[in-house]
């Protein structure tokens, strides 16, 4: 019995030691814990702060970087704070103080901290340099005062804007590259996503394309995990959500004259306010419809009318579709290559998907239904909107004319058709992560995105290591029942030998 027990003993400590030589042996230590790294975005309308970590041991570890936690900043964006010395950097303080708390005291020097700033920002260096370069250097002070690895603060590009948008939105996709099962990295051959953002200040898209991008300053080049993306990626200032709503009451009034009471058809009906001129006009955005003079404390009353078509025919003026000097173009002379592949659609635009469909009970998957899901919002009521989203008080008289932007945005503007609309995904967060460009810049400015391919062989994850107990523990439980049962056959033959 001892003879037949030693090569099945044999066999199974073979092959537990076959599978314990599968793991790198510097890897095999006790787990380090997780870095930190912290991005402030910026944004026209208001500031996010994301903290991100990943295993310590991974510094290059591509495709192990997730959300910790966010904190939105209270008030406007720090943009709006122009010409208010310090107020800016104190507006950060709260959620600064909570990053603080957030991530583990010991890795609080390590821990880098970026801030980005997008259009709101742009806007103010065109019309105020210098308040634009106090305001970074404020916030920068505040967010050096913090026992964190400050690595700056800067004004994004358009380009840089929508090309980071993109590498998040592929990334927490797995479209790059995926950690597989027992610890080993490979390539998904997944085609990429392109990406669309709505901010308040401008709007992005970018996408993947083999055609040739007419315009050189639209294309970008980028080299992730040994694969070259070509990249068409166009920002357009002034388009953002809260600039489009500006512009669009400014060619109101232009349009009627500067009269002190005007009507505006994407108000809904029973809904007026009164604005100041200067709220208006304010904006290097409105600049064309400005008037010679005028008095910026002068008030001004709008009131709707909840008119889908004549809502449709003044938002059309926004856009010029006029005088492409290009093979084909989106709108304002822009050249822009055919839409291929699917999108993301995230911001401002899953959330004016995301009400039409509530509000309407209208799945907005195709363009017929956004035409009439919009249709549907322009002609109720104020008080009909406020009984079917309360909560949105404050924003309800602006979902008319977002969604007939949004409308002819998507489909005049950037082409979107029967085939191509229904391939656009509108998301806020993909798993636990928020969508944005802000995760996108943390991987690209901390390395985090190897332009080449990391080695295949990594540790064994947490789950591979349970799968290989559970094998051990298997095979042990089998010896045991075969020893068992030999034993047992041994001493039924010897007592029936004695027997005779």
């Amino acid at each position: 019995m001892a003879h037949s027990i030693v090569p099945i003993a044999l066999l199974v400590f073979g092959l537990v030691a076959i599978l314990l030589l599968t793991v790198p042996t510097e890897d095999v230590q006790e787990a380090p814990g997780f870095m930190y790294g912290i991005v402030l975005d910026a944004g026209s309308s208001h500031t996010a702060l994301y903290i991100y970590k990943w295993p310590a041991d991974k510094q290059n570890g591509t495709g192990v970087v997730t959300q910790h936690s966010e904190c939105h900043v209270k008030g406007g964006g720090i943009s709006s704070y122009a010409g208010q010395q310090g107020a800016a950097g104190q507006s950060l303080e709260a959620c600064l103080d909570q990053a603080v708390k957030a991530i583990p005291k010991e890795r609080h020097h390590l821990t880098p901290v970026y801030l980005g700033a997008t259009a709101g920002m742009r806007l103010l260096r065109i019309s105020s340099p210098d308040q634009s370069a106090q305001i970074l250097q404020e916030v920068g002070h505040k967010i050096q005062s913090y026992p964190f690895k400050y690595q700056g603060a800067a004004i994004l590009s358009g380009q840089e804007e929508g090309a980071y948008g993109w590498v998040t939105v592929n990334y927490l996709l797995e479209n790059f590259i995926k950690y597989g099962f027992v610890g080993h990295w490979f390539s998904t051959g997944r085609p990429t996503v392109g990406a669309l953002d709505f901010g308040g200040a401008s709007t992005q898209i970018t996408f993947a394309t083999q055609q040739k991008v007419e315009d050189e300053h639209d294309m970008i080049k980028l080299r992730l995990y040994g694969q070259e993306y070509s990249l068409y990626t166009h920002s357009f200032l002034c388009y953002g959500q809260d600039q489009v709503l500006k512009r669009l009451v400014a060619h109101i009034v232009k349009s009627q004259g500067f009269s002190k009471s005007v009507t505006n058809p994407c108000y809904p009906a029973g809904y007026n306010r009164t604005l100041k001129l200067n709220s208006i006009f304010n904006s290097p955005c409105t600049t064309k419809y400005k008037p010679s003079y005028y008095n910026s404390q002068a008030s001004l009353t709008v009131q709707g009318s909840g008119h889908y078509e004549h809502c449709l025919g003044n938002v059309s003026e926004i856009f010029s579709f006029d005088g492409c000097p290009y093979s084909q173009c989106s709108f304002d002379k822009v050249f822009q290559p055919n839409v291929t592949g699917s999108f993301m659609a995230f911001s401002a635009f899953f959330y004016i998907h995301s009400f039409l469909q509530r509000i309407t009970s209208i799945t907005v998957s195709t363009p017929s239904q956004l035409e009439e899901a919009a249709k549907s919002v322009c002609i109720m009521t104020f008080n009909q909107m406020l009984i079917l989203a309360p909560e949105q008080r404050s924003r309800l008289q602006d979902y008319c004319a977002s969604s007939v932007f949004l409308n002819i945005l998507m489909l005049k503007g950037y082409s979107f058709d029967e085939t191509t609309f229904p391939r656009i995904s509108f998301q806020k967060k993909a798993g636990d992560t928020s969508v944005g460009w802000a995760l996108g810049y943390m991987l690209t400015l901390s390395n985090l995105l190897p332009a080449e391919r990391p080695g295949l062989r990594k540790a064994l994850t947490l789950g591979a290591w349970g799968s290989l107990i559970f094998l051990f523990v298997l095979l042990l439980t089998a010896v045991m029942i075969f020893i068992l049962l030999r034993a047992r056959n041994a001493k039924n033959k010897g007592g029936s030998e004695s027997t005779i």
